[in-house]
């Protein structure tokens, strides 16, 4: 016989088998509010003495960096002989004071010598071959002039013939023939005159310009001579300015080629301070802005006087140059820390530095609530910063208090709880 089975009502109805796949899926909705609903918040525990806490302000943001610069001589004079030899003797030592010719080394050289003495036999050549040619040359002007006289001489005699023809002729006394071959003689007699007295001219004038040039080359050769003298003299090489033997890098018995630097001459008195700055601001960094420096309890102006455009490793140089003082015993290579003023102070929202900003770049930073219970990350932007702040330009008010201590251990926390 067959049992009837009793069919449930009102809540029985929900623990019965028809009723399981309802309470799966009652429970997985559950959990998908549960999910959307929960805060995806990391959280982290640290200790509140480990960290650093600072808080925001509105205050003046004074805009200037902090470089190091070393003192360099405003002038120098790189030291380079004019003459290659070898090092015979080193007078001065690096670090004394010269004045301008003070003799600094002697250097030797037997090639220039030998030049010198070739120069002087070819010169001694020359002279002689000149002096010989001026005797030729006015022994055939004598000979010339004295063939002149003669001929002269003999066209006077040839005229007082013909006159005496000329006069027996005309008396008829001689015979014509005879008269016309006294005409005849005194007429060439007269021409080989001419002839010989402008050959006399044009020989005096070739006389003249061959001499000339003789003596101009004879000249030349004596400029010559002075001149190898004068680099014999240029193997001392010697101060070119007033100041300090900065740098001497030779030894005795060294062999030093013309122009090759072998050290430097420092004006003493006026200095300048290289500095090398981050690339970061070279687009800020131009000619005329001051910076100053604090020296023996006393601080110092200076202001750039040029900015070197070539970027090296990240950095650029600029000089700068005193303006009024400078200080008591100031050394070349000496380093002074200078505050280099970029811009003008400006009223904005400051946060102290801190090691933070390594980790975030200024983006953004951990803000610690009024209960001073936790801290939570909020996006901030950062703009100019100067060694003692951070100038905040958007993300924080005056009064809240954050954290500028390092973030290296927090990770990808958002919500550091103490």
């Amino acid at each position: 016989m067959d049992k009837i089975i009793e069919k449930k009502t009102g809540w029985r109805v929900a623990f019965t088998k028809k009723a399981l796949p309802w309470w799966l899926g009652a429970m997985l909705l559950v959990f998908i509010v549960y999910l959307i609903a929960r805060p995806n918040n990391k959280t982290l525990r640290v200790d509140k003495d480990s960290i650093t806490v600072s808080t925001a302000v509105n205050g003046e943001f004074n805009d200037y960096i902090r470089i190091s610069g070393r003192v360099q001589p405003m002038t120098t004079i790189q030291l380079s002989p004019q003459e290659g030899g070898i090092v015979q003797t080193i007078l001065i030592e690096e670090g004394s004071k010269v004045k301008v010719g003070d003799p600094i080394l002697v250097l030797s050289n037997d090639n220039l010598d030998l030049q010198i003495l070739n120069s002087e036999a070819e010169l001694a050549e020359k002279e002689n071959i000149l002096r010989n040619t001026q005797i030729q040359m006015e022994q055939q002007k004598l000979d010339v002039r004295q063939n002149v006289l003669e001929y002269g001489m003999q066209v006077d005699r040839l005229r007082r013939a013909y006159e005496q023809h000329k006069a027996l002729y005309e008396d008829k006394l001689i015979a014509r023939e005879e008269y016309l071959k006294a005409e005849e003689d005194y007429k060439l007699a007269k021409q080989k005159y001419d002839l010989m007295a402008e050959r006399s001219k044009q020989d005096s004038l070739y006389r003249s310009t061959q001499i000339d040039r003789m003596e101009e080359s004879l000249d030349n050769m004596q400029l010559n001579m002075q001149m190898i003298r004068r680099r014999k003299s240029n193997l001392v090489v010697k101060a070119p300015i007033d100041g300090e033997l900065g740098l001497l890098d030779v030894v005795l018995g060294q062999s030093i080629a013309s122009g090759t630097k072998i050290g430097q001459i420092n004006s003493v008195g006026t200095y300048k301070v290289e500095a090398q700055i981050d690339e970061h601001y070279i687009d800020r960094v131009v000619a005329g802005l001051s910076a100053t420096f604090e020296r023996q309890g006393e601080t110092f102006s200076t202001s750039i006087r040029k900015v070197y455009p070539e970027v090296r490793d990240g950095k650029f140089k600029a000089d700068f140059k005193f303006n009024g003082e400078q200080p008591e015993n100031i050394r070349a290579g000496q380093t002074y820390y200078l505050n280099l003023q970029l811009g003008q102070p400006e009223e904005a929202v400051i946060i102290p530095r801190g090691t933070f900003y390594q980790k975030t770049g200024g983006k953004w930073i951990y803000v610690v609530n009024k209960e001073g219970t936790k801290a939570v990350k909020r996006e901030i932007r950062i703009g100019r910063q100067n060694p003692q702040y951070y100038e905040v330009l958007e993300g924080l008010a005056p009064g809240e208090r954050v954290i500028t201590s390092g973030y290296d251990t927090y990770g990808d926390s958002d919500v550091l709880v103490f």
